[in-house]
């Protein structure tokens, strides 16, 4: 069966518990959106399923096969992370060959096009390049290889609002021209939450969201109004988080829309970005 699978994943550096106890599904032809703030453990997990550290304890499967020291296994995933490791003497377009060689399915026209689409001349070499131009490499190579589980980490790291908004452009042009598993691991929310079918929080280490955007989405609300009022309102309800101004009060509740606006104070959907600052502030 196609897919990656993660079963009771964990892994400690010292007595920093990065991951603990993760178990995850990423099926073909999805774009999933990784989210956790810094330091949350989405790069170690990253790191883990594509066997640049290995976990202390659970299971990791690519398409039913093991995942670690299986060189056929990792051939089928990409990760673009921050790092470059191609030569800094090196030319773009001369990367472009290199990945093409390396990469059974890459596709060298493409990576031309997206070179072009973000402007970035080929003829550069590596230690020439800006952070975002570093980007826009990355993911002119990411976003060709061909590969069916593509992991972007913090993929607009650097990247101006009109590059950030071109890429995501990109990535949705690129996605309905040849479907993959695309996984977005990022702090940034609102600008992908458009892209994203499902959505995995993860904070400290730990899952504490894993379900489909759209049904995310349909039951988190804010409520404000007096506080004495709100107060009662939230009586047995999930709340999430709580902000005061003076009388006024803000509650956020994650359970099912109210069928009908009781009356006295507001209720209003919440976005993905308000859910998770909520779900992962201190």
């Amino acid at each position: 069966m196609q897919r990656i699978e993660l079963q009771n994943v964990s892994k400690n550096f010292g007595q920093v518990e990065a991951v603990k106890n993760v178990s995850l599904t990423f099926e073909p032809n999805k774009i999933y959106g990784l989210l956790g703030r810094n330091g949350a453990g989405k790069s170690t997990l990253l790191n883990m399923i594509t066997s640049r550290v290995f976990p202390d304890s659970g299971t990791l499967t690519v398409d039913g096969e093991p995942a670690i020291e299986n060189d056929r296994a990792m051939g089928k995933i990409y990760l673009m992370s921050e790092n470059n490791y191609y030569m800094e003497s090196m030319r773009i377009r001369e990367a472009f060959k290199w990945a093409n060689a390396l990469y059974p399915d890459f596709d060298l026209e493409n990576a031309q096009y997206l070179a072009h689409a973000f402007q970035l001349d080929t003829k550069k070499k590596m230690k020439e390049l800006s952070t975002g131009m570093n980007t826009m490499f990355k993911a002119s190579v990411a976003l060709s290889t061909g590969a069916p589980y593509i992991f972007l980490d913090e993929p607009v790291l650097g990247l101006d609002a009109v590059h950030r908004d071109l890429f995501y452009k990109l990535l949705v042009e690129q996605f309905a021209k040849r479907p993959a598993c695309y996984v977005i691991s990022t702090h940034l929310i609102e600008e992908s939450a458009g892209l994203i079918e499902d959505v995995i929080i993860i904070k400290e280490g730990e899952i504490l969201l894993n379900e489909p955007t759209e049904q995310l989405l349909s039951r988190g609300y804010t409520v404000t109004g007096p506080e004495a009022t709100v107060n009662a309102f939230i009586q047995g309800k999930r709340c999430i988080g709580q902000d005061q101004l003076g009388g006024l009060k803000s509650a956020y509740i994650l359970e099912n829309f109210p069928a009908q606006s009781p009356e006295g104070f507001e209720l209003s959907k919440l976005n993905l970005q308000q859910l998770f600052v909520q779900l992962t502030k201190e």
